[in-house]
């Protein structure tokens, strides 16, 4: 992983008799691993310096340099359950100095929290990094002809759980304000996915020998899905081609962005 840093706009006014050139900017990181969150034995390689202090001038005509981080793998350990998580933290404090004028000095004026792990191919690549704060969201659209039908069910789960199944005058189903957590075990995937069919078949019948199937929501491959004991999901035949479109999507969602067990995303359906 690259940190890419930089002082760039440099303006400089003439002021109280101060010599811009003798001014200085410094950039200081730090980094830390939290090992309560992380799998065992965590580490990180760090570059071998984390902090660059120089005059204006040098900032001016090479305004940005590169910190690079790195967590050494034992190989492929994920099938035994360990994903070799390591959860670390980086921080940056600027500090500016002048021969007159006491320092400034900013901790904490960056902060980015980040994930290396080798997860396998649950993740889409075997071993990656990942802002762990960034917010992640699947859009579907409403007019979009492949997954009209799994956007329109979503929407109204969202925004009018009313007119859901199971049915529920105080229902509401997380997603837009309340993350999804992905689910990796097939097994409890398996066994929601039953339970939902189980639900289409008592609102709607035998619906077998038909291009309808069964779709849910939240998805059985997350930890809200309909298995979670609460109530909050709803179940509704669609077109079959559009259920798996949707399925490849979400699929894709999580691949891209890097998303395994536990991990928190959104939802959005767009008009």
């Amino acid at each position: 992983m690259d940190f890419v840093a930089s002082v760039e706009d440099i303006q400089v006014a003439t002021f109280g008799g101060e010599d811009a050139t003798k001014w200085r900017i410094g950039q200081l990181f730090s980094h830390s691993i939290d090992a309560s969150a992380s799998d065992p034995d965590p580490k990180i390689s760090g570059p071998s310096t984390e902090k660059r202090d120089e005059l204006l001038g040098v900032w001016n005509s090479t305004p940005t340099w590169t910190l690079s981080y790195t967590s050494p793998d034992k190989g492929p350990l994920y099938s035994q359950g360990n994903a070799q998580k390591v959860m670390s933290t980086y921080d940056m404090t600027t500090t500016v100095n002048s021969p007159t004028v006491d320092p400034y000095i900013e901790v904490g004026s960056y902060q980015a929290n980040v994930r290396f792990d080798y997860s396998g191919p649950v993740a889409g690549k075997f071993k990656g990094t990942v802002f762990t704060k960034a917010r992640v969201e699947l859009t579907m659209s409403l007019k979009d002809p492949e997954v009209n039908e799994s956007a329109l069910h979503i929407y109204d789960a969202l925004k009018r759980p009313e007119r859901t199944f199971p049915s529920s005058a105080s229902k509401s189903v997380p997603g837009e304000t309340q993350p999804l957590h992905r689910l990796v075990d097939a097994k409890k995937q398996a066994d929601q996915r039953t339970n939902s069919i189980k639900e289409c078949k008592k609102v709607w019948g035998d619906y077998s020998g038909t291009p309808l199937q069964c779709d849910e929501y939240p998805f059985a491959s997350t930890h809200e899905g309909s298995l979670a004991g609460n109530g909050r999901y709803s179940v509704r035949l669609i077109e079959g081609s559009d259920n798996e479109n949707g399925g490849s999507m979400l699929n894709s969602m999580y691949t891209l962005n890097r998303i395994i067990d536990g991990d928190a995303f959104f939802m959005k359906i767009v008009s």
